[in-house]
């Protein structure tokens, strides 16, 4: 499969790229289907798991390498827009938490399921920029590790937007999965564009990069970790994210 893929374009890459994570996000939703009332305990332990990935591969498949590509002020520069950037989106677009409501610019003619799916639609955008940042930077190794790592994490992610959107009497079992599919889909379109910006402007890669993870840090501690904290249930949780923490390090170490 690596030789296979290591003759295509990077925009090529990072739409492949796209669709992989899309898929492993709609294979996490779709086990709503086999396992629809998981206890609350093993979503946050295994959402615990997917923000120890999300922050490891910020700094290995990101930051580090944006450093070494271009030096320390672009990454900060790069970490400090991502972050601004869904700090604005997060205030202005109108979205559904359904544990803290409604957040944004207030829309009471849109669907609360349109307002939840928005709300994860905002939560994968970094996820999908951040793969096609990666795999059109020109390290192909360093590029699939983060498909990989993305693609690992968007399984109990998927799980967990649709378990939520049952609980939240959005329809059946398989509506349910079709909302957290429908909400990943956003993966797609941003990593084509990640590769492209960085295939177009090689200079921007650093910038790209630290976008990319300020982004995912952004949806770690804002999203992530307040909802595996609440209500007394953070112990497995920080588990999980530990665990997550050292399966995307070896990761890192068994690719090289």
């Amino acid at each position: 499969m690596f030789a296979w893929v290591e003759g295509l374009a990077p925009w090529m890459l990072g739409l492949l790229g796209g669709l992989v994570i899309t898929g492993l996000n709609a294979a996490g939703a779709l086990l709503v289907l086999l396992w629809p009332r998981p206890p609350a305990r093993v979503v946050n332990t295994l959402l615990g798991f997917a923000a120890g990935i999300m922050l490891s591969a910020s700094f290995t498949s990101l930051i580090l390498p944006g450093i070494a590509e271009g030096g320390l002020l672009p990454v900060v520069v790069g970490i400090g827009l991502g972050t601004l950037f869904l700090t604005v989106v997060d205030r202005v677009v109108p979205h559904l938490h359904l544990e803290r409501g409604r957040e944004g610019i207030h829309g009471e003619r849109m669907r609360a399921v349109w307002l939840f799916i928005l709300a994860i639609t905002l939560h994968n955008m970094p996820e999908g920029l951040a793969v096609g940042v990666g795999l059109g930077a020109g390290d192909l190794a360093r590029g699939l590790q983060l498909v990989l790592a993305i693609g690992l994490q968007n399984i109990p992610e998927g799980l967990a937007v649709a378990v939520s959107a049952l609980g939240a009497g959005m329809g059946s079992s398989f509506y349910a999965g079709v909302v957290g599919i429908r909400a990943g889909v956003v993966e797609i379109p941003l990593a084509l564009l990640g590769a492209l910006a960085v295939e177009v402007a090689r200079p921007l890669l650093p910038y790209a990069m630290g976008f990319a993870a300020g982004a995912m840090l952004y949806v770690i501690f804002d999203e992530i970790i307040p909802e595996t904290n609440r209500q007394g249930r953070e112990r497995l949780a920080t588990l999980g994210f530990l665990a997550g923490t050292v399966a995307m390090l070896a990761l890192d170490v068994a690719l090289g």
